[in-house]
């Protein structure tokens, strides 16, 4: 027996893990102070009512013989499909059934996805990024080279053509800067990607939160995209699904003449289960008139607690980006001071918690990641006690 000795490569532990460690430790040793946890992205809202009813009437389904539900398709239920093509219809977005793969989240398929390409492919990540981009495929032993996201571009970098890669990574809106690509950057990517003949992953995870029409909410919205993206989205921060667990991932017949999209259905159909009947009924409620109207309410209202954040700090001349079309508010440490040096300052200060800048790669030391996912109580509260340590 041998082991994978790449997972000797990535560190010990997994950021948002060390950052609970911490605040654990702190909490032992201070109990009567309340800390304010607006570090990891989960939501707090529960899910909305329109949901909740399909999930129950699903559950009586499954009670009765005559509609109860065994092994479904692992690359999902068709009435679940279809609506996330009528969702891409709305963004000017025309997608086939079956290149549609409905999951059990964003991030297991970001990872699962490497299993179709060769262990000698090269990835290009941004640096900062979210780490399980780089993580995963440090795992599997790939080469992984970097493009310096910073102040300097808005954390938005566009193709270096010295640097060559078969796999790129991008997530628009970013996590964890909250920067949104427009539409010519985007086309960049993707005219790079078609020269160099790679393949861009495309994490989509957060475009619920984009209002501005002019900001594309799926790489299709490019012409060209189709035959070289891929694209990783899910119900967690749409609809409030981080405790139940769907997504969707899409693959198109245009990439490879289609070879992608049957080695993808073909590693689905073999190590994967599918996604329980009962869940994706709740996410077909989420396409409903009503499920849309109720989860838009909970997206304004993560959207007023971003908007509530940013008014502090821009009163203390605070540099940020993010929380507009985001959920998260990526800042510059005051006084030039390091990452997690600020993490440590304000919890124990004001028992605030955030994550490290320096946790998403090197050009994320000095700056610190806040998210709106808190509830409006605590973010108020959190907010209060900033604006008195930054007097």
């Amino acid at each position: 027996m041998k082991i994978n000795t790449n997972y000797q490569n990535i560190a010990d532990s997994y950021l948002f893990s060390t950052v609970a460690k911490k605040v654990s430790e702190f909490a032992s040793n201070n109990p009567d102070k309340k800390i304010i946890k607006l570090g990891i992205g989960d939501v707090t809202l529960p899910l909305c009512k329109e949901v909740v009813k399909a999930l129950k009437n699903a559950s009586e389904e499954m009670g009765v013989k005559e509609s109860f539900h065994g092994y479904g398709p692992e690359q999902g239920y068709e009435f679940l499909k279809s609506k996330l093509q009528k969702y891409y219809g709305g963004h000017g977005v025309k997608l086939e059934n079956d290149e549609i793969f409905i999951s059990d989240g964003a991030k297991s398929d970001l990872g699962n996805i490497l299993d179709l390409f060769a262990v000698d492919n090269t990835v290009l990540v941004p640096d900062p990024v979210y780490p399980v981009y780089v993580d995963t495929n440090i795992m599997a032993g790939r080469k992984v080279v970097y493009i310096d996201a910073n102040a300097d571009n808005n954390f938005l970098p566009l193709p270096d053509k010295s640097i060559k890669a078969d796999i790129i990574y991008i997530c628009s809106p970013n996590n964890p800067t909250g920067a949104v690509y427009n539409k010519e950057q985007l086309s960049a990517w993707v005219d790079y990607a078609k020269e160099n003949r790679s393949v861009i992953l495309f994490d989509a995870a957060y475009e619920c939160f984009i209002t501005d029409k002019d900001l594309p909410r799926s790489i299709y919205e490019i012409e060209g995209a189709k035959s070289c993206a891929i694209e990783f989205c899910s119900f967690s921060k749409m609809a409030g699904f981080t405790g139940t667990r769907c997504g969707w991932t899409v693959v198109p017949k245009e990439l490879e003449n289609g070879l992608l999209n049957k080695m993808w259905l073909r590693r689905q159909t073999t190590k994967f289960n599918g996604v329980p009947y009962i869940v994706q009924r709740g996410a077909e409620a989420v396409f409903s008139e009503v499920g849309q109207k109720e989860i838009q309410e909970n997206l304004n209202y993560y959207k007023e607690n971003a908007k509530i954040i940013s008014d502090v700090l821009k009163k203390h001349n605070i540099w940020h980006i993010g929380g507009q079309h985001s959920p998260y508010i990526w800042l510059k440490c005051p006084n030039n001071m390091k990452s997690w040096e600020f993490f440590d300052y304000l919890l124990e200060n004001i028992q605030v918690v955030g994550t490290p800048g320096s946790g998403f790669g090197r050009n994320g030391e000095g700056y610190f990641r806040l998210t709106s996912f808190g509830s409006r109580e605590n973010t108020k509260e959190a907010v209060e006690r900033m604006d008195k340590l930054f007097q």
